[in-house]
């Protein structure tokens, strides 16, 4: 794992490696892929389902149940940006995705970059990882379970273009 703790302020793990994707237009979104290279990797537990959350060069990948969620810049694949919503039947689960991409002046885009680092520092069942260069260039993840719905929520955050990336994710169980 190329992280470490600490070094960026408040929340976040400080990333020794630069991220590939610099803007929402560059991302892909997949589902069932393999398992990609990860940079961090959180494993948690949420009322006996067990989740990944990895944190890609390239933004993130999340492992839960029967599904594999990628949103990333892939080799070979044409970006985009991330779809607004995705609705689907995996393995008798249903799951939901949907994004939006907010744009923010400077010093907005800084004020919730650091919102979103603080949000995540050190909570169980969420990662954050600055990558080098900003400490606003951020991707950040988040899962919890309500009732018999697994959610999981991702933020990535471009400096270069005052982009916010959020996701959110609902996996319903059979």
């Amino acid at each position: 794992m190329a992280a470490e703790r600490g070094g960026v302020g408040v929340g976040g793990i400080r990333l020794a490696t630069p991220y590939l994707d610099t803007s929402a237009e560059q991302l892909s979104f997949a589902i069932g892929l393999p398992a990609r290279p990860a940079l961090a990797v959180s494993r948690i537990e949420l009322g006996g389902v067990s989740l990944e959350l990895r944190l890609l060069g390239a933004s993130h990948q999340v492992f839960a149940g029967p599904v594999a969620e990628t949103l990333a810049c892939l080799p070979g694949e044409p970006g985009g940006g991330p779809p607004p919503s995705v609705e689907r039947d995996v393995e008798g689960w249903r799951y939901r995705f949907g994004s939006r991409v907010h744009r923010h002046a400077p010093e907005a885009f800084a004020a919730e970059a650091a919102r979103l680092r603080r949000a995540t520092a050190d909570r169980p069942g969420a990662l954050c990882g600055v990558f080098p260069g900003s400490p606003h260039a951020i991707t950040a993840l988040t899962a919890r379970r309500e009732a018999d719905v697994i959610i999981w929520q991702t933020w990535h955050a471009y400096p270069q273009t005052g982009q916010i990336v959020e996701t959110r994710t609902r996996l319903e169980g059979p």
